[in-house]
């Protein structure tokens, strides 16, 4: 069998690198976020995130799956204060987890980490709804969060085409 041609052609290598642009710091307090792959079609979001001491998320549903390596500091979800997340640290949720992120407010250093997520974050405060973050709602807001800090919007990857008919 000979070798197949090449279905997508690149000219170049789709890469990005995290010390190419600047964190976008996000309304969550002691959040910053590098967007690497969006795809608001496929619900797909892959990031490196940067979590200061006292960050912590609000209680969240996972519809799909993520993956989490953390490249520095410690971290763990209030419901799984055993299982604390350390330098090196690879996690795995599947859809249908709920938790609740934290950096413990006396760390000595900030937590980071890379993270590849399919579907979406259902937030909740106070045990009731909040809001929902997906690929399209963190584009936005990390667009906002870029102009609001008078910052240009990171490069990252992100898929285009989007849905049509066959025959367009």
């Amino acid at each position: 069998m000979p070798l197949p041609k090449t279905v997508h052609p690149q000219t170049r290598l789709l890469t990005v690198n995290i010390h190419d642009a600047a964190g976008v710091p996000m309304r969550d307090e002691g959040v910053t976020l590098t967007p690497l792959y969006l795809d608001r079609e496929k619900g797909t979001w892959v990031l490196y995130a940067r979590f200061e001491p006292g960050a912590r998320l609000p209680t969240h549903f996972h519809t799909g799956t993520v993956h989490f390596f953390t490249t520095k500091g410690t971290w763990w979800y209030d419901e799984h204060p055993e299982d604390p997340q350390t330098e090196g640290s690879y996690l795995y949720e599947p859809g249908g987890a709920v938790h609740t992120f934290t950096v413990h407010a006396d760390a000595k250093e900030a937590a980071e980490g890379f993270m590849v997520v399919d579907g979406a974050n259902i937030n909740f405060v106070d045990g009731e709804y909040h809001s929902i973050v997906d690929a399209g709602a963190l584009e936005d807001g990390i667009r906002k969060a870029a102009q609001y800090n008078n910052m240009p919007m990171p490069r990252y990857i992100r898929p285009r085409g989007g849905a049509g008919f066959s025959d367009d």
